[in-house]
């Protein structure tokens, strides 16, 4: 399928309306390549707000290494609107991804995918915009229901919304709170969790987003593609 394009020149009313147009695009199954590169996305503000830092952090799979990453900041043109993140954020994501050397098998976003109002969170938006498999892990609810996962690490329960079920509660660390993942695109739930419990070891956010958040908030190792 032919990667979306469209243009970042948007009010907030004719972004929702591009959300509902594009949800169609998100294909909510599949199966990942091998794994050999997995990707964690974040964005920090500077300047008051007035500029995005990008970072996006490639991690060898299974090790967890950080072998490649890239950080693009960029002005901000999109205001803060709930429900509308990608378009504040993707426009330096997306210069942050196309200074990479090494593309990665799966994006683990910080955000939603489906867990979303319209079903097209972030996940969603970067997923189709970059033809890669893509989740959605973040910290907070936005929308829907569920009881509480087990205390047992990998333990999960499905979030529900209007009776649909748009993504997993899942128990990363025992007594920690737990965090929200959810198709972004390109891969069902129950491998959307299985594939963010491979990437998370002794904390509570997976490797990925722990690289990423450290990058966006301007902790860089010596030597890379910032």
């Amino acid at each position: 399928m032919k990667n979306i394009r469209h243009s970042w020149n948007l009010t907030p009313r004719a972004a929702i309306a591009l959300q509902h147009r594009l949800r169609s695009k998100v294909i909510r199954l599949g199966r990942l390549p091998l794994l050999r590169h997995v990707a964690g996305t974040d964005v920090g503000f500077e300047r008051g707000g007035g500029t995005a830092r990008a970072a996006v952090a490639v991690l060898s799979f299974p090790a967890l290494e950080l072998v490649d990453y890239a950080i693009a900041r960029l002005p901000v043109r999109f205001p803060y609107v709930p429900g509308l993140l990608s378009f504040r954020e993707m426009p330096a994501l997306l210069a942050a991804f196309d200074r990479l050397r090494i593309r990665p098998d799966v994006i683990l976003c910080d955000g939603h995918g489906l867990a979303h109002p319209r079903r097209f969170g972030i996940a969603s938006h970067l997923g189709i915009f970059c033809g890669i498999p893509a989740i959605g892990v973040a910290k907070s609810r936005l929308i829907g229901e569920h009881d509480q996962p087990m205390q047992r690490r990998g333990a999960w329960v499905p979030l529900r919304d209007k009776g649909e079920t748009i993504g997993a509660v899942v128990r990363s660390r025992v007594h920690a709170q737990p965090i929200y993942v959810s198709i972004g695109h390109r891969v069902s739930l129950p491998l959307a969790v299985r594939t963010v419990m491979a990437c998370t070891t002794k904390f509570r956010l997976p490797e990925t987003t722990r690289w990423a958040h450290r990058l966006a908030s301007g902790r860089e190792p010596q030597g890379g593609n910032a």
